[in-house]
């Protein structure tokens, strides 16, 4: 079932590929844009708000990882990459620069399907526990639970939406360690070892904004044998 009225950017250099895309999801319940590249994308960017992207790795000018960082520096709309490369290290490179799942090349538009609705409906609306608190402290940052937000003083912390979606997990069970592959579960993704390892690229990342030294993290703890675990103040 699709997210109706969610509105979409498809980027892809490939006009054929626009326009099937562009078809099939209009015929699925979503709103559709469409831009030829990631100059296009950005214009387009400027004046509308999208709920999610569906961004091309490989495009003529600028490619799609360097998009995706660009976007990353003003906005936590949801980036799905499209990519002909299998290797392992092309897509830990676009996970890493902020897309929040990656699609290869050919796929079944199906697929292509239930991954959008994957990350929309797990965009808003994790519930933390009521009994939980309502506000994290960790160190100089605080964690907003039923804003899903992250202050570091005054100044709010720019998040993925993966990255909001990890929060708001850890956040619903602070000083509990979550496996792996529960985390793989909770963020709506396919099991397997490779999504694991994606995931250990989205705390590298969460890390990075959280931590005085990521290296030796004290607030994203890493629990031997059990998974990772929020450790507030």
């Amino acid at each position: 079932m699709s997210e109706p009225d969610a509105h979409l950017l498809i980027v892809d250099d490939d006009e054929r590929i626009r326009g099937l895309l562009q078809k099939f999801l209009i015929r699925n319940g979503f709103l559709v844009s469409s831009a030829r590249d990631a100059a296009h994308a950005r214009r387009l960017l400027e004046g509308l708000d999208f709920d999610l992207i569906v961004l091309d790795v490989m495009m003529p000018g600028e490619d799609g990882i360097s998009l995706t960082r660009g976007i990353r520096e003003t906005s936590r709309t949801p980036i799905l990459l499209l990519t002909a490369r299998a290797e392992t290290e092309d897509r830990i490179a676009g996970l890493e620069a902020g897309a929040d799942d990656y699609l290869a090349k050919p796929f079944e538009p199906k697929e292509l399907l239930l991954r959008i609705n994957a990350i929309l409906r797990r965009m808003p609306d994790l519930k933390a526990d009521e009994t939980a608190p309502k506000l994290l402290t960790l160190g100089g940052f605080r964690y907003d639970i039923e804003r899903g937000e992250m202050w570091n003083g005054d100044d709010l912390v720019r998040l993925t939406a993966t990255e909001s979606q990890l929060m708001r997990i850890f956040s619903a069970c602070p000083g509990e360690p979550i496996s792996r592959a529960k985390l793989v579960e909770e963020l709506g993704r396919d099991k397997g070892q490779a999504q694991e390892r994606a995931v250990d690229v989205q705390i590298t990342r969460l890390r990075r904004k959280l931590e005085a030294d990521p290296k030796q993290p004290r607030y994203l703890q890493t629990v031997r044998g059990a998974g990772y675990m929020l450790a507030p103040d």
